[in-house]
């Protein structure tokens, strides 16, 4: 990847890509796996970029998708595992946030469906419907019930109706 690349298109956007690796993740390791995930996936597929969307949008669609992705293949490794023996490389220790408030949030962001991450982040980003249903591939009608049913759930988790 070239360091021009990075800086221009990439770094503008580094808030963006973290924000949706620090939901999609429970530890420090793979909160850093994912962001070189979709750092890397952004610089792959620059070609493919059709300027349909603004740069923004594309990043988080991409960001979500690798993300979501990643989710997956973790979830499907883990599976194969021995369920009572987990190798000693894999570490529980959760990502570090210098707010509690900010942690506590992400942990609750963290117990929704992967697209409801995707959803909610985008609405905290200030994106308008129609933004998030073009990130997300999904109706704008369809935006507005959904952030309402995840604000529901958000507040039952935080104030620990829901575990």
């Amino acid at each position: 990847m070239s360091n021009d690349f990075y800086t221009s298109s990439i770094l503008p956007y580094a808030a963006i890509i973290i924000k949706i690796c620090r939901a999609y993740t429970n530890t420090q390791q793979d909160f850093e796996d994912y962001y070189q995930e979709v750092c890397l996936q952004i610089w792959k597929s620059r070609n493919n970029f059709q300027a349909r969307s603004e740069w923004s949008t594309w990043v988080y669609r991409l960001s979500l998708n690798v993300s979501m992705t990643l989710l997956k293949k973790q979830k499907n490794n883990r599976q194969r595992l021995a369920s009572d023996k987990l190798p000693s490389d894999i570490s529980d220790e959760p990502c570090i946030f210098i707010d509690d408030s900010l942690e506590q949030l992400y942990a609750a962001i963290r117990q929704l469906s992967e697209v409801d991450r995707g959803v909610i982040l985008l609405y905290l980003e200030e994106k308008t419907y129609q933004e998030i249903a073009d990130i997300i591939g999904t109706n704008p009608n369809n935006i507005g019930v959904r952030i309402k049913r995840i604000k529901v759930r958000l507040k039952k988790i935080l104030d620990g109706k829901i575990n």
